[in-house]
């Protein structure tokens, strides 16, 4: 199931309302949806570079308004469909704990989902369900799916077609590389 989604996604790419099907895959990735929008982004802007920064702000745009929906959930229907949702993802076992400490860094696990590959809408979901302040988690969503989504266009814009197989497979892994050493240079600053 998941393979014939991604294999629409692409396809997606060259739909002449490409940029709507964008703003809808960026909506619903931030609630429900498993595959994330830079899989469409890629060949957008790859296809036509002129319009790198549209996509991205589109995208942009979409992920935050479907990570209130996905706040939405967790604050209004946790049990109903919230749960369910993470259940699905394998993230029940540590949803008592993580609720318990979550509001004390929910900034930065906004600004780390919103960036890294760790599943945005895990986060948009706990947000609601913790009651994390809403101008806090809009403002951070912002910051986090826009730094994503514009590093990514801007990426394409400067390196081209040979920067796709680095943002697909690695640039997950340099983002958490990034975010591991903020956190331990935060920690480093602070303790010692």
């Amino acid at each position: 199931m998941i393979r014939r989604l991604y294999d629409w996604t692409i396809r997606m790419a060259d739909h002449p309302r490409a940029l709507w099907v964008l703003a809808f895959v960026a909506f619903i990735e931030s609630s429900v949806f498993p595959i994330p929008p830079d899989v469409l982004m890629i060949p957008m802007i790859l296809a036509r570079p002129n319009r790198a920064w549209l996509v991205a702000a589109v995208a942009m745009i979409a992920s935050v308004v479907g990570g209130l929906l996905g706040y939405a959930i967790g604050a209004l229907a946790y049990e109903q469909i919230g749960q369910p949702i993470l259940e699905s993802l394998g993230k029940t076992d540590a949803m008592g704990e993580f609720s318990t400490r979550f509001n004390d860094f929910g900034f930065w696990a906004v600004l780390t989902a919103g960036i890294t590959p760790f599943p945005y809408k895990v986060i948009t979901i706990m947000s609601g369900w913790t009651g994390m302040p809403l101008a806090t988690f809009i403002i951070t969503s912002i910051l986090a799916r826009g730094l994503r989504f514009f590093l990514v266009a801007g990426l394409l814009l400067k390196f081209g077609s040979p920067i796709r197989e680095f943002i697909e497979k690695r640039l997950g892994l340099m983002t958490i590389l990034f975010v591991v050493l903020l956190f331990g240079g935060f920690y480093a600053v602070r303790y010692f």
